[in-house]
């Protein structure tokens, strides 16, 4: 799954009531309409309207604006997967808000034996990462090493972020170098062929 930026959430950090009953804004249930039938173009829209408001939810829950920018990516990456399950005729704040509330629960209970990184200030603007794009891109990338095999992670690992040559690798690993070139042109295979959707969707 092009950039948008996502909205200012404003001056403070206040998450939407919960709730939401009664019927969407017509805008809203048009977007929903789009949302479920999976159009491309919808889910841009969705996180151009709710990124901000999803961003303060997971803030007040996780009081650290990394984790909380970590949060709106997993949201709307888990909203585009069930897409296909949300009832248009139901709003879509109060649908993004609960999967928001999981996620930034999920969240701290992974980070709860961590050291703190600071609390989150009082003001403080919506998320500055970059557009849905971007974050779409970068998760689907993380999901795809996920994938892999622990060996050819490791080898695309040395490669692309340790910066190491084949020739290093294979000695650090204690394989031939041949070995080395045919594993990792087999890893970025396999890469390559789970990234084909993002190729595609241009």
């Amino acid at each position: 799954m092009p950039g948008c930026d996502p909205p200012d959430a404003g001056p403070a950090v206040r998450a939407p009531r919960r709730g939401g009953g009664g019927p969407p804004p017509p805008a809203d249930r048009d977007l929903g309409r789009r949302f479920a039938a999976a159009d491309p173009s919808a889910v841009r829209d969705l996180y151009e309207r709710f990124a901000g408001p999803v961003f303060t939810v997971a803030a007040s829950r996780l009081r650290n604006r990394g984790l909380a920018e970590e949060a709106v990516q997993e949201v709307f990456v888990k909203a585009w997967r069930a897409a296909a399950r949300f009832d248009p005729e139901r709003p879509l704040g109060p649908w993004l808000y609960a999967i928001a509330r999981r996620t930034a629960a999920d969240i701290a209970r992974r980070e709860r034996r961590r050291p703190p990184t600071g609390p989150l200030p009082a003001a403080l603007p919506g998320p500055e990462a970059a557009g849905f794009d971007d974050t779409w891109e970068r998760w689907t990338v993380r999901c795809a090493l996920r994938d892999l095999p622990e060996s050819e992670r490791e080898l695309l690992r040395l490669t692309h972020y340790v910066g190491l040559t084949q020739a290093e690798i294979a000695a650090r690993l204690g394989l031939p170098v041949g070995t080395v070139k045919s594993r990792v042109h087999r890893a970025h295979r396999r890469l390559a062929q789970g990234l084909a959707h993002l190729r595609d969707d241009r």
